[in-house]
């Protein structure tokens, strides 16, 4: 091994072969994730302690060989070059035991680099599931290396795998041939002489996969199934969240009557009731929904059914002139456009990346998800078809498969406008089906709230506060001070009214008034705004009430009319216009990072808040 400080480990392996689950469970949350310069792709690493030694553990990309297929595989690849700053000392090489004699043949180029290197077996439980027996010790004794079992999964063999990384086996490596160049037919002879004195069939019995697959990649039930499970998902959003949430909107109203009752009546306690209680409580309140979509979506994407999803929708997509490799991207933008656009580095057509990243944001990410929770609890009643089916789980499904149905129609439109120039396939390997592992679930929704109450949290408190200060002064002297309570009348004539007051002949038609056209501004930082904006604007508005946002929106009528200012018409028409307006700056900051260009982030800007604003209109008209 080097004399370096810290001791370099590599992790291995093909694709989808439990390396970064393996790599999650020796890491836990110390990940450091860093961006290679020049390159589109990311590289995880971390420095854990073993017996008192640092040791770098370092996730490389899931590659089938040395020879790269593409810029992003020849730059990581590049680390083992002899004069990399970060070439490792060892390579610990996850291979998937059920499908050995493809895992090994990346293992035998990598086992000739002169470098360390350890071996693992992991989903060897699934391997004996299939009756396959594979005799460790012998395969140990013909390579001359350590040779471990794990099951990355639920993290079992850590210790084994720790005590070999600070062991006394840095000193050895395998050539797996002792020909300088071998060529792929000679290499996989080899292997294939291996595997020989190494595994035993026991027995061909049919996999549990093997029975459900047949159902669930049905070209109808699958589709039926996959709905019906989005239906109990997104009723369960409601069902579940809502006494949590009725918890968390008590608990702030009874903190800033609380600070009402202490605090002398001057603009520093308007300020903290109106603006930062206000903006928190707008935020706080929906992590319960938050985190149960997220846990649903865990356990599919835990259990391999989500793996399936992609392979049924596979069909369309490519009807629709998207790469198969578009479907990873498309699903992952229900969680965040983010990480989504960045997933479409592994599309090798340029075209097909391109198209893929103009569609993705139209994807009902979870920024849309307290805007649409709060406008269906606002307006939609709370009734249940023939007894089971919930309205407002319907609506909140209906809503996705909106966003999915523009994320497919836009591609079709831009499959005419960016031709192709070649044929693509989708080539996938569908995992077997195994238990969620209940302790990285947890974990994963605890990072997705922190992360929606960290990240978007800043944006929704700076944004409160800036709007309390517009909310509640404005150039008439009579809004110049919150010393009195502030009346509906006193707010319009604020910056923030009349600001609003300016935009509403726009929005009219759509069914926006004023206060609803200054959440769409403010919201443009990110979707998820609209709410604190909300929030803000009632509390100003009467700061003796603290009766919960929801209500406050409820119970609101027009001066006019007497009818409610949110009536089914105006809900769904701000629904459908947050459903394919592009209101989140940080994603059009992506789409220009990967595209390296202003061009797409501006067509992307203008086609969806076009797509937004002609669309809100029908849904209006139609309905009012």
């Amino acid at each position: 091994m080097s004399n370096n400080t810290i001791k370099k480990v590599a992790l291995c392996g093909n694709p989808n072969c439990g390396k970064s689950s393996l790599f999650n469970h020796l890491t836990g949350l110390k990940q450091k994730i860093t961006n290679i310069p020049g390159t589109t792709i990311d590289r995880k690493s971390a420095v854990i302690h073993i017996d008192g030694t640092q040791y770098q553990l370092i996730d490389t990309p899931g590659t089938y060989s040395v020879n790269p297929k593409s810029k992003d595989e020849e730059v990581a690849l590049d680390l083992f070059k002899p004069n990399h700053p970060e070439r490792p000392d060892l390579i610990i090489y996850v291979a998937d035991a059920h499908n050995l004699k493809r895992n090994l043949f990346y293992f035998s180029q990598l086992s000739e680099l002169n470098i360390p290197i350890i071996l693992l077996l992991n989903m060897v439980d699934v391997s004996k599931a299939a009756g396959i027996d594979i005799d460790t010790a012998r395969l140990e004794k013909e390579l001359g290396i350590p040779v471990l079992e794990t099951n990355a999964r639920v993290g079992t063999g850590l210790g084994d795998i720790e005590k070999a990384i600070s062991g006394t086996h840095f000193t050895t490596h395998y050539p797996f041939t002792n020909e300088d160049k071998s060529d792929i037919q000679l290499r996989y002879e080899r292997i294939s002489g291996l595997l020989k004195k190494i595994v035993h069939q026991k027995s061909k019995r049919q996999l549990i996969t093997e029975r459900i697959d047949p159902i669930l990649t049905h070209p109808l039930w699958g589709y039926l199934i996959f709905l019906t499970l989005l239906f109990v998902i997104f009723q369960s959003v409601f069902w579940l969240a809502e006494y949590p949430m009725q918890g968390i909107e008590y608990a702030f109203d009874n903190i800033g009557q609380l600070l009402m009752d202490v605090l002398p009546e001057n603009w520093f306690r308007s300020l903290l009731v109106n603006g930062i209680v206000a903006g928190l409580a707008g935020v706080v309140v929906f992590i319960p929904q938050i985190a149960i979509l997220f846990f649903f979506m865990g356990v599919l994407e835990d259990t391999g059914y989500m793996a399936r999803v992609s392979f049924i929708m596979d069909k369309i997509l490519r009807g629709l002139g998207l790469s198969g490799k578009s479907i990873v991207p498309l699903i992952s933008g229900v969680a965040c456009a983010i990480p989504a656009i960045m997933a479409t580095r592994n599309i090798e057509n340029w075209k097909d990346r391109i198209i893929t990243i103009l569609v993705t944001p139209l994807m009902s990410c979870s920024a849309r998800l307290p805007v649409y929770t709060l406008l269906i609890s606002v307006a939609i009643p709370d009734v249940y078809l023939m007894g089971i089916f919930g309205l407002k789980g319907l609506v909140l499904l209906a809503m996705y498969v909106i966003g999915t149905v523009g994320s497919l129609v836009s591609a079709l439109v831009f499959k005419f406008i960016i031709r192709q120039t070649r044929l693509n396939y989708f080539i996938m390997e569908l995992p077997v089906y195994h238990p969620p592992r209940w302790k990285n679930i947890g974990l994963q929704v605890i990072q997705k709230s922190r992360s929606f109450v960290t990240e978007a949290g800043k944006v929704i408190l700076i944004v409160s506060i800036g709007l309390w200060f517009l909310a509640s002064y404005g150039p008439n002297p009579k809004t110049a001070s919150v010393l009195e309570p502030t009346e509906t009348a006193q707010l319009e004539t604020s910056y923030a009214g009349q600001f609003g007051k300016v935009i509403e002949p726009v929005i009219k038609p759509l069914g926006f008034n004023w206060k609803i056209g200054i959440a769409l501004l403010t919201s443009f930082a990110a979707r998820e705004v609209f709410v604190g904006t909300m929030s803000t604007i009632y509390s100003v508005e009467d700061e003796n009430n603290l009766v919960n946002i929801r209500e406050k929106m409820t119970n609101e009528r027009d001066p006019v009319t007497g009818k409610p200012v949110y009536s089914i018409a105006v809900v769904l028409s701000l629904m459908i216009f947050y459903a394919f307006a592009m209101q989140c700056i940080s994603t059009l900051a992506v789409v220009f990072k990967e595209t390296k260009s202003l061009k797409w982030p501006l067509i992307q800007l203008f086609y969806m808040t076009g797509l937004a604003y002609v669309a809100s209109f029908v849904v209006y008209q139609l309905l009012s």
